[in-house]
């Protein structure tokens, strides 16, 4: 049986999609199930020729100046950023399973990105939804599975920074936690 490494992503952009707006910075901190942090990747990435801020995103980057410092802070291109992303996804010591919080969203930008600049994702079209988890082992609804309702201890107190590895690296943390709740409850 193949060891799945579970990537924790996080990536900070300019607009709602890809395409018409750019992904600007991509972290992912790979952990095995025992919660152990293997390895991490983070880049921030040049925008898109043509593509433009949507200016709801742009004016909540507004109020996060440092968070928006960090993410254009020697920006590569997208293509070299999405070779070297696919290339440390392939030297993983497992199968590289997407998780992120909310995972549609991240999962969007990276797919669309390992696509069009690599050709090839090596998480197919898959993705794992860290509050769709938590709604199915709390036995909650969707809208009562927030973080605001999880165990504080799973959350370890590490506040988002909306800096792109440091959130992948909290919400890593969180799935692991949820990970081994779950599969201490089976046992």
């Amino acid at each position: 049986m193949t060891t799945e490494i579970y990537v924790s992503t996080d990536i900070e952009a300019d607009g709602p999609i890809p395409g018409p707006h750019s992904m600007l910075s991509i972290g992912s901190a790979a952990y095995t199930a025992d919660k152990q942090l293997i390895a991490t990747f983070s880049a921030n990435l040049e925008t898109l020729p043509g593509a433009e801020g949507h200016p709801k995103t742009m004016k909540w980057w507004s109020t996060q100046p440092e968070a928006w410092a960090a993410c254009r802070e020697n920006p590569k291109p997208p293509a070299e950023v999405m070779q070297s992303y696919h290339a440390w996804l392939k030297a993983l010591p497992g199968k590289p399973v997407f998780v992120a919080y909310p995972a549609a969203y991240d999962f969007m930008f990276v797919y669309w990105y390992l696509l069009k600049f690599v050709g090839d994702s090596p998480f197919k079209h898959s993705a794992l939804d860290i509050r769709s988890y938590a709604m199915a082992f709390l036995q909650r609804n969707y809208g009562d599975s927030g973080k605001e309702n999880l165990p504080p201890e799973w959350l370890e107190e590490i506040p988002l920074s909306h800096v792109a590895v440091d959130d992948a690296i909290q919400q890593g943390k969180l799935f692991c936690n949820l990970l081994q709740n779950n599969l201490q409850r089976q046992s």
